[in-house]
């Protein structure tokens, strides 16, 4: 577990670098802001050293000087689309963030809602903004966008906007999720600054690709391996190679798009700012690295994990075979096998010994502790209870919680609750070893060790309960799991 990102210097580096753009312009910058904002998951496991809000603390350090737009498209409102880590639909997400934002003293200033055609869903949507004193702008879906030019940067494209009255000389665009509009709002706001005659500029923060990595860097696989679904490719910038003579990376759909939006900004600007996709990204996370080869681990880690994560997925039932197949390619070209991850070959040991589902978790220093699946404790709830007692330096031998402790709790469970699973789940037994804290200094000595399980790799040798996946979440544990339910021969399995 060791540190590869200089955090503390990505902080400095990065919003000094935004500052720089600013000035390039007429003191106002559109910075179309990709991933995300709070809980940047993937990019801590991948560049470990990066807090997981870097981002946002990097904002903090511009807030003075920036205001946040959250764009949502009106088709997602209709369809009500749902983000996936929190299960609510996009429209709520943007209330969310709009609290969030706030919470911590950034400004936002306004929601745009995008390919607006009159849908009810965000009409419905658009007045409750107004209830609440948010203020809302509609932009609206234009005919050929993005190929006929002339048409969308007329008054006829992006004149049909409603202009978004800003104050502040950065303004960070971003989104509930992928495929909001976020680059077509920018655009839009170039083209009515400059019909007022301020010459803003526009700029785009992504943290992945890195494009001072190497193609084939496992950073920048890693990346390919988490957008395997969108169809993301990362590919040499062929317009940074020409114009500058050197190598970059970028991904497919901001190197197809650049053509198009390099004619928007002449029509717009009257000359590009820009020569390459690379050279509008303000994104200095690679020059922040300072080893490189625990990055390189951690993101063959996420690699594989991402292939388990989507054999998980196909054996619920999820559409996901190009998927599958995209990872398996990766997985080829990195040299990745499942085999590169010690905690499934440990849990899988464990299974065949006792011919019953078992579970492994990776300790900070390197040790490998497993769980067995008993009568009193599924193996997930096992191996927690083992790993705590390990980094206690508890005598495995020892009850943390006593098996007449355990008795009611699984009397309740199948007695009173309906459940057919007489065993602990993790959160079960967490909850019972605090009990079990108040008279024994031992399980306290347990329930201390818990922050120390965040970022170690886990596994288990079937699919686990939803319950059981969101406790190793929660505890920041990097689960995997084999694409098997532990009964077999059922036709209904509860998730």
């Amino acid at each position: 577990m060791r540190i590869g990102f200089d955090n503390d210097k990505y902080l400095k580096m990065q919003s000094e670098h935004i500052k720089e753009r600013i000035t390039k312009f007429d003191n106002k910058l559109y910075l179309e802001f990709g991933g995300k904002l709070f809980d940047d998951f993937h990019a801590s496991r991948v560049l470990p050293g990066f807090e997981p809000d870097s981002k946002l603390k990097m904002l903090l350090q511009l807030k003075d000087q920036a205001e946040i737009v959250i764009v949502i498209s009106a088709e997602d409102i209709e369809s009500n689309k749902i983000r996936g880590d929190y299960g609510i639909t996009y429209d709520m997400d943007v209330l969310r963030l709009v609290d969030a934002f706030q919470g911590i003293g950034l400004y936002v200033g306004s929601i745009c809602i995008t390919k607006y055609s009159g849908q009810a869903g965000a009409d419905q949507f658009i007045n409750k903004l107004a209830t609440l004193g948010i203020k809302s702008y509609k932009h609206y879906k234009i005919p050929g966008y993005p190929s006929d030019i002339e048409r969308i940067v007329s008054d006829d494209g992006y004149g049909r906007n409603e202009y978004i009255e800003t104050e502040r000389p950065l303004v960070v665009i971003t989104a509930p999720g992928p495929g909001s509009g976020k680059m077509a709002t920018c655009l839009s706001q170039l083209y009515h600054e400059h019909k007022r005659g301020v010459k803003a500029g526009y700029a785009k923060f992504e943290t992945f690709p890195i494009w001072n990595l190497p193609l084939k860097h496992p950073v920048n696989m890693a990346y390919e391996a988490a957008t395997a679904d969108l169809n993301d490719v990362n590919m040499i910038d062929p317009f940074h190679l020409e114009a500058y003579g050197e190598t970059t990376v970028n991904y497919n759909r901001d190197v197809e798009i650049f053509p198009v939006l390099n004619a928007m900004f002449e029509q717009i600007l009257g000359e590009s700012p820009y020569k390459s996709p690379t050279d509008m990204g303000v994104n200095m996370a690679g020059n922040c690295i300072i080893d490189d080869d625990a990055c390189c681990q951690a993101s063959n880690q996420e690699i594989i994990r991402r292939y388990y994560t989507c054999l998980c997925d196909l054996k619920r039932g999820k559409d996901c075979k190009e998927d599958k197949l995209k990872l398996e390619l990766i997985m080829k070209q990195a040299g990745l096998t499942v085999e590169n991850r010690a905690v499934v070959s440990a849990a899988l040991e464990r299974e065949e010994v006792t011919g019953h589902p078992a579970a492994s978790i990776e300790l900070p220093d390197g040790k490998i502790v497993t769980g067995k699946t008993t009568d009193l404790l599924g193996a997930s709830a096992a191996v927690l209870l083992n790993s705590l007692k390990e980094l206690a330096g508890i005598d495995h031998k020892l009850h943390l919680v006593s098996p007449e402790a355990i008795s009611p709790i699984q009397k309740v469970k199948t007695g009173y609750l309906g459940s057919r699973n007489p065993r602990l789940h993790t959160d079960e037994i967490l909850i019972a070893l605090s009990i079990s804290a108040v008279t024994d200094p031992n399980a306290m000595l347990a329930l201390e060790q818990i922050p120390k399980l965040r970022g170690c790799e886990a596994h288990s040798s079937v699919l686990l309960s939803s319950v059981d996946e969101q406790t190793f979440k929660k505890l920041g544990l990097r689960l995997t799991c084999d694409a098997k339910y532990e009964e077999s021969g059922k036709m209904y399995h509860k998730h």
